[in-house]
């Protein structure tokens, strides 16, 4: 009788294992290919970048059009959805890249989308493994067929030195010591060249360099028939808000100019910053206990920096990043250079997992390991910016990187310490600071051999008390005016170097 009911009994415990095995699946395993889970777009004049982020890895083919110029491109095993359909209405009319997007079924497990570009360009499309809180991502970068020269920038400055000129006001009576610009001759048989860039005659870019090199043949020459210019004649006087009419600040401020006025001579030239705004695009940074993000702040307080340092004269700034997108480190570095800076400032917001840690804290690059713990967690963190930020690996010149860190940078670094302090010492002046030196660990922003570099840490985003003050635009204005009083007091004790290389 048994035998009779054991095969009605291995049917009934098939179909029960069966409904089992059901029910374990859930949607995403019932569904077949992949699962978009956001789109994003990051519109910049360097480039414009299209993230489709999805929980697997995405295959997608693409192909240019021209007449007019569009970029098509079919991914594979993927459905319309409503984050693929809300990509067209992200679409911004500033895009300088950009003119609109359609997204259709090509076909079935194959969406087309079709970008409609304003014009020619160079795309790059690659894929990155999860990171941080992104899952996969299937990147298109799109850049210009021709580069964006960093000089441009400071085209704009050099040809409208007034255009910060009212929020760089009460910088200039803010800083004390406002020194003259001089250049000292050259120490050294010469400094490393600057990576050349191809940029040319006739393009935008190159006609921007050209005007840079236009304005600052005029603006040295006027020196030369004037005299040089002096950051505190900006200022027109002292503030009636700050002690300059005391002995004390007077003194300081006539051993400033003393100090520069010594190492003077016939050569004056521009001073050039460069203002590094970390993090951007897909990288947020650091995020507040409010949600405030790290690349907001500190743009925002590069920008305000930029204007004091170009109200100044005989002083320029030049940003790495402008606006809300991500720039790679090692590119960073290389805009600097591209411009000859005689300064790399990275401006960053600190976070720690204890809300208790507190202050503004300075870093320089370090050959032989970093000085603290801290600071090698902090590089570290930083250092992974590329990762979270995205880099196309494949595009990456690594030959460029390593004859960067092939040259000393022994000098480099005594140079930035110097910088370094004498920031510390002005932030000092508008809040906490978490260490009273300047710490040193292996930052790749840091890594120009040839230009001072220093990365300030102007608070703890994670902080509530901190984050307050850091999203307060008057705090920003006020830590901008530190930066700028520190850069000018590094300058009034060390001259910079002419300058033997065209721009």
């Amino acid at each position: 009788m048994d035998d009779l009911h054991r095969p009605h009994r291995r049917r009934l415990l098939q179909q029960a294992l069966g409904g089992v095995a059901v029910l374990v699946l859930g949607p995403h395993e019932l569904a077949w290919g992949a699962q978009l889970l956001a789109v994003r777009l990051w519109p910049a004049a360097d480039y414009t970048r299209v993230t489709l982020e999805s929980d697997i890895p995405l295959n997608a083919t693409f192909f240019a059009v021209d007449n007019p110029h569009r970029l098509v491109i079919d991914i594979d095993d993927l459905e319309l959805s409503p984050q693929l359909r809300d990509l067209v209405r992200k679409v911004r009319s500033d895009d300088p890249f950009i003119a609109g997007v359609r997204v259709g079924q090509n076909r079935p497990k194959v969406v087309r989308l079709v970008i409609d570009l304003k014009q020619a360009i160079k795309p790059q499309v690659f894929g990155l493994h999860p990171v941080a809180a992104y899952q996969h991502r299937l990147v298109f970068d799109l850049y210009p067929t021709q580069a964006v020269d960093p000089r441009a920038g400071l085209q704009v400055a050099a040809s409208a030195p007034q255009a910060g000129a009212a929020a760089g006001t009460q910088a200039s009576a803010a800083a004390p010591g406002a020194p003259t610009v001089p250049a000292a001759p050259p120490t050294t048989p010469g400094t490393p060249a600057a990576p050349a860039t191809g940029a040319g005659t006739g393009t935008p870019s190159a006609q921007a360099a050209d005007a840079v090199n236009d304005a600052l043949g005029e603006f040295i020459g006027g020196l030369k028939k004037g005299g040089t210019a002096t950051a505190g004649n900006a200022s027109g006087g002292s503030s009636s808000g700050s002690s300059g009419g005391s002995a004390g600040k007077a003194a300081e401020r006539n051993t400033a100019t003393a100090e520069a006025a010594k190492a003077a001579n016939d050569t004056s030239r521009l001073v050039i910053v460069a203002i590094d705004a970390g993090h951007g695009g897909e990288d947020p940074g650091a995020v507040g206990p409010s949600g405030l993000y790290e690349k907001d702040v500190v743009l925002s307080i590069a920008l305000k920096l930029r204007a004091r340092i170009n109200a100044q004269p005989g002083m320029r700034a030049m940003l790495t990043r402008e606006s809300d997108y991500f720039v790679p480190l090692q590119e960073r570095v290389l805009k600097a250079r591209r411009v000859q800076a005689d300064l790399f400032v990275s401006v960053h917001a600190d976070a720690f997992m204890n809300p208790e840690a507190r202050g503004a804290s300075i870093f320089a690059l370090s050959e032989n390991g970093a000085t603290s713990a801290a600071a090698r967690w902090m590089a570290k963190k930083e250092n992974a910016s590329d990762l979270v930020g995205g880099v196309n690996i494949k595009a990456r010149d690594a030959s460029v990187m390593r004859a960067l860190l092939d040259m000393s940078t022994t000098a480099q670094i005594k140079d930035s310490l110097k910088l370094g302090q004498a920031i510390l010492g002005h932030l000092g002046k508008v809040g906490r600071l978490h260490k009273p030196r300047v710490e040193q660990a292996g930052f790749a922003v840091l890594k120009a051999p040839d230009i001072p570099s220093i990365l300030v840490e102007t608070g703890f985003i994670s902080n509530p008390e901190e984050e307050s003050k850091l999203k307060d635009d008057t705090y920003q204005g006020q830590l901008a005016d530190a930066l700028l009083a520190g850069i000018q007091r590094y300058f009034a004790r060390n001259p910079p170097l002419a300058r033997n290389r065209a721009l």
